[in-house]
């Protein structure tokens, strides 16, 4: 919000266990903010970092601020289009434009796998060096938010939340066996995995769901 209205912010990284909300939330707060004042969600790929230059000369060229998201980043051992990504977030010669900002979800604290930077750390003269500059990247993000693994109360709170808000014709104790099995088949608990399981339990029951909603 501080951004929209012409005000200073950080790039952001939203990083943590998958399925736990974090593209949603960037989504959601952009549609919340845009209603009060013009921004512009422009979502890139990760293959698409390389071409971050062009894209950025092509919106600063626009007087209209702009929110950059790249969904699931990461960086794989050998890759280094990071350090064009790092460049441009801060310190490159160009830098980013004070009309854009960059959001990104990751399932990595620091983007790039421990073992890239352990085994170039293996192999370095100063291994402090190495871990610095493999980090450096997520330094580059000013305001970090961190998405945990969720236990089966909150679980179980979610979708008890979704089944009374689509009025599933379900006891309680049916719904919760129901739930706990589906959780059990899948090997995961977290918000996602409570929406496919509100989904497919609408679905068998024959109630639908609000598009708005979905």
């Amino acid at each position: 919000r501080r951004f929209a209205h012409g005000l200073p912010a950080n790039n952001a990284l939203l990083w943590g266990a998958r399925g736990t909300g974090k593209s949603a939330l960037v989504k959601a707060v952009h549609a919340t903010v845009a209603l009060e004042t013009p921004l512009i969600l422009v979502e890139i790929h990760r293959e698409d970092v390389p071409t971050l230059p062009r894209l950025l000369t092509l919106l600063a060229r626009s007087p209209r601020r702009s929110l950059l998201f790249c969904d699931d980043l990461s960086f794989e051992s050998g890759d280094q289009t990071y350090k064009s990504l790092k460049a441009m977030l801060e310190g490159g010669i160009e830098g980013r434009p004070d009309t854009m900002l960059f959001y990104a979800t990751s399932n990595r604290r620091h983007l790039i796998p421990r073992d890239m930077i352990e085994n170039e750390q293996a192999v370095a003269i100063i291994p402090g060096e190495v871990i610095d500059e493999k980090i450096s990247l997520s330094d580059r993000f000013g305001l970090w938010l961190g998405f945990h693994p969720i236990d089966q109360m909150t679980y179980l709170e979610i979708v008890h939340g979704y089944a009374t808000a689509f009025t599933l014709p379900l006891t309680a104790e049916e719904l919760t066996t129901a739930a706990k099995a589906w959780a059990i088949a899948r090997g995961a608990r977290s918000g996602r995995i409570a929406w496919q399981f509100i989904q497919d339990l609408a679905g068998r029951l024959g109630c639908r769901i609000p598009p708005v909603l979905e």
